[in-house]
């Protein structure tokens, strides 16, 4: 266990915003989490389990304990004619993991790629892209936790997924994700109908048969064209959910802006792009000071340089007043604030 106080975290968050936390602690195998319970300096802080830092957003120092799980390792489980199981540590790189999973020659994980964040971090929020959620292919998730020491094992329907949610999200503080064991079909069944997708395929100098490796390299191809990386430019992807509405909102706004995508949902509920909404105001490509909104991307924001925090969420909350105002629709971020 290493512990760090007065820790600068500047370099631990997507945004690169800087920020600073009562104590930082890193723990590199879980067995460590019995020595960071019993510790009495970090007793009764506000804990915040940190991954990758890219769904974060700090509006000011944390007067607490910022938890770093970096338990590495990923293994195939068992491999068969109609599925393959996989487990990989929390503290791996998720796309590093998409990778080695497609070299593999496994399917399952492709459309998955080039999220950013760490494994553990990727049940929380349930993450998706291209028509594929983690959900999806998740078997099981091990945990241990933090009110007792006790490690715990969540099956797909105990996560309780939803969109950009879980029981973990719901629960913040009470679990320290370990590892996730995924499910996939031994057999490959690409997902391909994103727009994008196929024009990226099509524009491939590989002839060769679809693959894994190839939907990936597309999918890639796709994020990187509209996306900045946060390397370059900090942010923390989408910031913004797509709004679920009711079907009478939908239709009744379908019937003002005729060009409005609308996407069915469950019963009774209609999805909107958060992007389209927040274009129609006049925010893609804006900028206030180093805080701004990406210019391909609407539904990006992104520090330019030496943003704050606060500054980026005044931004946000200035999208969601004038989406709020106009449409009637309220957007929900999808970084956890602190």
């Amino acid at each position: 266990m290493r512990v760090v106080e007065h820790a600068p975290l500047q370099s631990f968050n997507t945004f690169h915003v800087a920020a600073n936390a009562r104590y930082l602690v890193t723990l590199e195998s879980p067995d460590e989490l019995t020595a960071f319970l019993a510790d009495s300096r970090f007793s009764g802080l506000p804990l915040f389990v940190l991954g990758g830092g890219s769904n974060l957003l700090l509006t000011g120092d944390f007067a607490g304990v910022m938890l770093c799980p970096r338990f590495m390792g990923r293994e195939v489980l068992s491999q068969e004619v109609e599925r393959v199981r996989l487990r990989a540590c929390a503290g791996e790189s998720w796309d590093g993991f998409v990778d080695w999973a497609v070299a593999q020659g496994f399917a399952g994980l492709e459309n998955l790629s080039c999220i950013p964040g760490h494994v553990g971090a990727a049940p929380v929020q349930n993450i998706g892209a291209y028509g594929v959620e983690l959900q999806d292919v998740v078997e099981r998730v091990e945990a241990l936790d933090l009110s007792t020491g006790a490690a715990v094992s969540f099956t797909r329907d105990d996560c309780q997924f939803a969109y950009r949610d879980s029981v973990f999200k719901r629960n913040p503080g009470r679990y320290l994700i370990t590892a996730v064991v995924f499910s996939l079909a031994g057999k490959f069944a690409p997902r391909l109908d994103y727009p994008g997708v196929p024009a990226a395929l099509a524009a491939q100098q590989d002839e060769g048969p679809l693959s894994p490796a190839r939907v990936r390299q597309a999918i890639c191809a796709v994020r990187y064209g509209k996306l900045p990386d946060p390397a370059v430019l900090g942010n923390a992807g989408s910031f913004f959910k797509n709004p679920l509405v009711s079907q009478s909102l939908a239709d009744s706004l379908k019937g003002e802006y005729a060009s409005m995508p609308v996407y069915p949902a469950a019963a009774g509920l209609a999805k909107i792009p958060a992007a389209w909404l927040i274009e129609q105001c006049g925010f893609k490509g804006y900028r206030a000071g180093d805080a701004g909104v990406h210019e391909k991307h609407a539904l990006v924001l992104v520090n330019y340089g030496q943003a704050t925090g606060a500054e980026l969420w005044a931004l946000a909350e200035k999208i969601r007043l004038a989406v709020r105002q106009r449409f009637g629709v309220e957007l929900e971020p999808e970084p956890n604030r602190l």
